[in-house]
């Protein structure tokens, strides 16, 4: 029998009061249940908030320096349970076991990052007019902010809100994708373990449209941190922020590489599968279109289709698979909507297309990834983002063509160019429309310490990671002084 998980407040694991559960599942087996969460209702969201606003004014007037204590405890205990945690994603995504424990190390790196930044909560200094006066600027914390996280990375972007939110000063309710709670308890129980302070993290697992209206309209919740789709991003923003409420919100991509005629092209069929196919696209900076011109067109659909052939798919956790199984019903069924759609607008598949069922596949959500060529730039597959294992190859007929085409998108998140051109490169730097940007790399490449946000609909609010880690989460005071 699986075991039965608890929501997390004020510093003690509770049950819901609606007394009903949900189980998490192993995408990769169905049958297979790895626990059963709290169904949480708007009552119970209501008094992990509240406590969480109880909390706030203990925890925003400790040093900041002190507040950044657990956070060295935080990064030994990751270390420490980095394959169970690794293990763990890998059952409840359904991604391999390699990408898995990347997640975990990816989650190490920006833990690391983050303990820096507590002791450089600057204002500024700056000459008055009044020579009586002295004036200076101060970062301050605001209050209860809740956290959504999406089920693509549970482990690395529930830890990047959350550990900004509570280094600035405030309390947090954590709200996990459901499909992910399992991931989600361990976190917590981390950060519990770590040292932080009861009432400062709450966990409140259930479904999204009752937990997330509580969050959206309770005053007491100042702001929302958000990762998922950007349909459900706009409108948190909207609700939020007519009440006068923050919003951060990291949202959909529909992001392009464009392959020049003097690119590598090997290495951008290797850049294109990495971030295109691996995780089965499962990423908001994956690519999805390939844009590439008549010289280089022929060769890169050739390769591209044949290293689509050439991966496995199979259990995460064997060492030979290449990609496990999406990570849900829900994903399965958008994958073959968008194929489907692809082929009813005149697109030609060239491979995949399908869910696998043969063998040991038979019981998972498992799927072949995907080519489509001769897709115009008007097609849905070019338009709106899958997050599945489906890359759309659109043939351009120049340079600026090609830049007309990445743009022609209401997303802007990532993108990438190939290039042995240097001038070519910094013209698609300046002109491309996206908050993350790459040449002769893959589109999904981040590094923890640069900041981190889209453009268009990708992006709403301050930049995550990096030196703008806690902006979102502060709020700047000015201090005039008449000694």
């Amino acid at each position: 029998m699986a075991q039965t998980y608890l929501n997390y407040i004020n510093g003690e694991w509770v049950p819901s009061g609606t007394g009903a559960v949900f189980p998490s599942i192993n995408p990769a087996r169905t049958q297979e249940i790895l626990g059963y969460f709290q169904k949480s209702d708007a009552a119970d969201t209501k008094h992990a908030i509240e406590v969480a606003a109880s909390a706030f004014p203990a925890w925003s007037q400790t040093s900041a320096p002190s507040r950044g204590e657990f956070l060295y405890k935080l990064i030994q205990l990751l270390d420490a349970h980095r394959e169970d945690l690794a293990e763990t994603i890998t059952r409840e995504v359904g991604k391999t076991l390699k990408e898995a424990r990347g997640e975990v190390n990816k989650t190490i790196a920006s833990m690391k990052q983050l303990t820096g930044e507590v002791t450089r909560l600057s204002g500024q200094t700056l000459p008055s007019f009044d020579e009586q006066v002295f004036a200076y600027t101060v970062r301050e914390p605001i209050g209860v902010f809740a956290i959504i996280a999406p089920w693509n990375f549970p482990l690395g972007i529930g830890l990047w809100k959350i550990v900004p939110a509570i280094l600035a000063g405030n309390t947090v309710v954590f709200k996990p994708a459901s499909n992910t709670s399992l991931i989600s308890v361990k976190l917590v129980e981390l950060l519990a373990e770590s040292g932080v302070p009861a009432g400062v993290v709450n966990l409140v697992t259930g479904p999204g449209a009752v937990i997330g209206e509580e969050l959206t309209r309770n005053p007491l919740i100042k702001g929302i941190s958000f990762t998922g789709s950007s349909e459900v991003g706009l409108d948190l923003g909207k609700a939020v922020g007519a009440r006068g409420g923050k919003i951060q919100a990291e949202m959909g991509g529909k992001n392009p590489a464009i392959i020049m005629p003097d690119a590598d092209v090997d290495l951008a069929i290797d850049c294109i599968v990495t971030s295109g196919f691996l995780d089965n696209g499962q990423r908001c900076t994956g690519t999805s279109r390939v844009l590439v011109l008549p010289e280089v067109a022929e060769e890169v659909k050739a390769k591209l289709i044949a290293r689509a052939k050439s991966l496995k798919i199979g259990d995460g956790f064997d060492p030979e698979s290449n990609n496990g199984p999406l990570a849900d019903k829900n994903q399965l069924d958008t994958y073959l909507h968008y194929v489907q759609k692809a082929l009813e607008e005149g697109a030609t598949l060239e491979c995949g297309g399908k869910q696998l069922t043969d063998g040991e596949l038979q019981n998972g959500y498992f799927v072949a990834p995907t080519v489509f060529t001769n897709v115009t730039p008007q097609m849905t597959i070019a338009q709106e983002e899958i997050f599945g294992p489906v890359i759309a190859v659109i043939e351009v007929e120049s340079f600026e063509h090609a830049m007309q085409v990445a743009n022609q998108v209401e997303f802007g998140l990532s993108s990438t160019i190939f290039t042995n051109d240097l001038h070519r490169a910094f013209q698609f730097v300046r002109g491309i429309q996206s908050g993350v940007t790459h040449v002769n790399m893959p589109s999904t490449h981040f590094e923890s310490h640069y900041p981190f946000g889209g453009k268009k609909i990708s992006g709403l609010g301050p930049r995550e990671q990096g030196e703008s880690a806690l902006d979102f989460y502060v709020e700047l005071k000015t201090v005039y002084i008449r000694p």
